[in-house]
């Protein structure tokens, strides 16, 4: 069969091997082998097991048996990427194929499941069928994506799967639409490839191929894939020819819906629902809009065509009645109600539509499981939004609400200036406190999440929405007062549920353990919001004790990331400790570095200097530049974007050293100033001072020439 001519990988090392076999549904024996720097073989046991599920997984969900009589992996400690599909012989970083349950955390292990599946799956979409050009990144990245977070649902906890996938999407991916680096899923135009390995063509890819999945259903979405495969394989194709096999199939008109591939920038849909009480209708009107980006000025500046007209946006709704039922969905003209979710397809710039039957006020769910990359402007009272988070039938949307109501109140106390409590609803404690008491007897995985406040990241985002200038100080100190008054206000429950969550049993990253251990350690962070007399008399003993005998990275980790967040004399001691214990292993020490670069304490970004000059700090190993660097420049924008512009000259030397040993790196590092222009003048002309020296340097790579020259134009 056909292979792909831009993949072929030879491994020189010394290497150790671990070896299994998996036979396949047709009864071939396929060998398997991961190799390791030696010394690493008890750590590779999850990444072959991993392997194993994915080639089940791919022949149940679609029919795509392993094509190889033999199949390997290598992991090596010094790679930009996670990892690559050499056809037969897949390259990885380290961090995705080792684990042991003292050096891994539940999130390494879930990683470890998707991107050995991302890259096994890769061996169909993207090798089998591959690329005509890289303007058709995302045929293979963006569809290869949405295979592994289907195969991590499934795998894992396929809400808090798709909370996680959200959450990423609008702290990465929005941000780009919104930036100077801006492009569509399918650019017409690039200066250096290397720069659109992005979060557009990955993340919102994989957005656009489920959008896809939304409008057709899953059976088509299955049959547009087996054609796919009938009339492409070992062929190099185009996103066209993907979405012409599963219009083919399904028999749904997907010609409009191209667009999304052509259009960079984030819709904003907006929503406005009546119901009358007489005829017992509910209205509903969806207005779609999307502003002009840095892509379309590019563009034009290069006389290019600019794709227009509304996009085919998928709307998964359902109304949620007085008593918590979905409400039937029968729309006028139709005979028959369907379930409780159904998908509206909007086309037109504004659709409106009817609903019959409906008994009672419900209070609309929109956008369930996130049907669309979209913003939505809806405007739903503190009530309504309560009534979907204790109520919506779809998790996702409970646990969306519960993000709208908080992002609400952040607004109103970044608009207080961060300081005091007056303007924390008590109806918002007594939401939160519902959410984290339902944790014990439900999921407690999405208790863990719907606990987390908005991102910084993503509250900055709204307040460039409203118009206004980002302070990152203020966005800071709003969200820590927050934490500190629900910790007050809920210590009883927080502590009920802490203690009912102590480990019983051995050790195993499994999805009903690792919700309990994610709720027991969200509930540990707020405890330590308290006072200070509290802080030392209980919860720090808990942390140290955690720290000593917590019998799993993720525990440790997550003490030891509470504890470098205070401002206490046993910090500087465990973070002492962790390192002298871990500085043999890479990975761990990955952690320790990431730890300290996301501390929220005045000191970080003077530790973070001393770090890059600590011996654990390899400014040449990726893994070390992002736990460090890009750890503090992309988790941690209170001190990232100080005043003084220490943030950004800390970046700019770091970058202007790396950009001449690896230009790849050096440019994702350089994204950190996207977003330098939404801030205020102050910082601006700290920021635009950066970029300029890091411009002038003489014989500037190509990579991150392409990332700097266009955030200062």
């Amino acid at each position: 069969f056909a292979k792909p001519c831009y993949l072929f990988a030879l491994v020189a090392a010394k290497l150790d091997v671990l070896e299994d076999r998996f036979v396949t549904r047709s009864g071939r024996e396929v060998r398997l082998a991961v190799y390791v720097e030696p010394g690493k073989l008890d750590q590779c046991g999850h990444a072959m097991a991993a392997i194993k599920k994915s080639m089940v997984w791919d022949e149940e969900r679609f029919g795509l048996e392993m094509d190889l009589d033999h199949y390997m992996i290598v992991a090596v400690g010094d790679f930009n990427m996670g990892a690559m599909e050499n056809k037969g012989l897949n390259i990885f970083n380290t961090k995705y194929v080792l684990a042991r349950p003292d050096t891994a955390t539940d999130t390494d292990y879930q990683n470890i499941d998707r991107v050995v599946a991302h890259e096994y799956f890769h061996n169909w979409t993207g090798n089998r069928v591959t690329c005509r050009d890289w303007f058709q990144l995302s045929l293979k990245e963006g569809l290869t994506v949405f295979r592994d977070q289907e195969f991590g649902a499934d795998t894992h906890s396929r809400a808090v799967t798709r909370i996680q996938e959200v959450r990423n999407l609008r702290i990465g991916q929005f941000p780009e639409d919104a930036g100077p680096m801006a492009h569509p899923v399918r650019p017409a135009s690039y200066a250096e490839i290397n720069n659109f390995y992005t979060s557009t063509v990955y993340g919102k890819g994989a957005e656009v191929v489920r959008m896809i999945h939304t409008l057709i259903g899953r059976v088509a979405f299955r049959a547009g894939m087996d054609r796919y495969f009938q009339r492409h394989d070992g062929q190099a194709v185009t996103c066209e020819d993907f979405v012409a096999a599963m219009q083919d199939a399904s028999g749904v008109d997907l010609s409009q819906f191209r667009r999304w591939y052509a259009r960079a920038g984030t819709p904003r849909l907006k929503a406005e629902g009546i119901w009358d009480a007489a005829s017992r209708r509910y209205t509903l009107t969806l207005s779609q809009s999307l502003a002009a980006t840095a892509y379309e000025r590019r563009l034009t500046e290069a006389g290019m065509a600019i794709e227009e007209g509304p996009l085919h946006i998928p709307v998964a709704i359902g109304l949620v009645l007085p008593d918590a039922a979905d409400a039937p969905l029968r729309l006028t003209g139709e005979s028959t109600p369907q379930g409780g979710t159904r998908v509206l397809s909007l086309t037109e710039t504004t659709q409106t539509f009817v609903f019959e039957d409906i008994p009672a006020a419900p209070v609309a769910s929109l956008l369930r499981d996130f049907s669309a990359p979209v913003q939505l402007d809806f405007a739903q009272t503190d009530a309504e939004l309560a009534h979907l988070m204790a109520h919506d039938s779809d998790p996702f949307n409970r646990w969306e609400a519960g993000q709208r109501l908080a992002t609400r109140v952040l607004l109103a106390g970044i608009a207080a200036g961060g300081e005091g409590t007056t303007w924390i609803p008590e109806a918002f404690v007594a939401a939160f406190g519902r959410v984290l008491d339902h944790g014990l007897g439900g999921d407690p995985a999405l208790a863990a999440e719907a606990l987390v406040l908005p991102a910084e990241q993503v509250l900055a985002e709204e307040i460039v929405g409203l118009g206004q200038t980002i302070d990152p100080d203020v966005i800071h100190a709003a969200r820590v007062n927050l934490r500190r008054h629900l910790a007050a206000r809920l210590q009883p429950n927080f502590e009920t549920v802490w203690a009912a969550l102590a480990p019983s049993e051995p050790y195993a990253p499994d999805g009903a353990q690792t919700g309990r251990r994610a709720l027991r350690n969200v509930c540990l962070g707020y405890l330590a919001e308290c006072d200070a007399m509290e802080l030392r008399a209980k919860v720090l003993p808990r942390l140290l004790s955690q720290l000593e005998h917590g019998g799993n990275m993720t525990d440790v980790i997550a003490a030891l990331s509470t504890l470098a967040n205070l401002d206490l004399p046993e910090r500087e001691t465990a973070l002492a400790a962790f390192y002298a214990r871990w500085k043999d292993e890479a990975l761990v020490v990955d952690k320790w570095l990431s730890v300290q670069a996301t501390s929220r304490l005045p000191d970080t970004m003077a530790r973070v200097r001393e770090l890059l000059r600590h011996p654990a700090f390899d400014l040449k190993n990726p893994n070390k530049v992002y736990a460090l660097v890009r750890g503090f420049s992309g988790a941690n924008p209170r001190h990232f974007h100080a005043a003084d512009g220490g943030g950004y000259q800390l970046l700019a030397d770091v970058i202007i050293e790396l950009q001449t040993m690896n230009p790849q790196v050096a440019s994702r590092l350089a994204r950190s100033f996207d977003r330098w222009r939404q801030f205020d003048a102050v910082r601006q002309g700290h920021a635009k001072t950066a970029l300029e020296r890091i411009a002038a340097c003489d014989g500037l790579a190509k990579d991150v020439a392409e990332v700097v020259g266009n955030a200062l134009k």
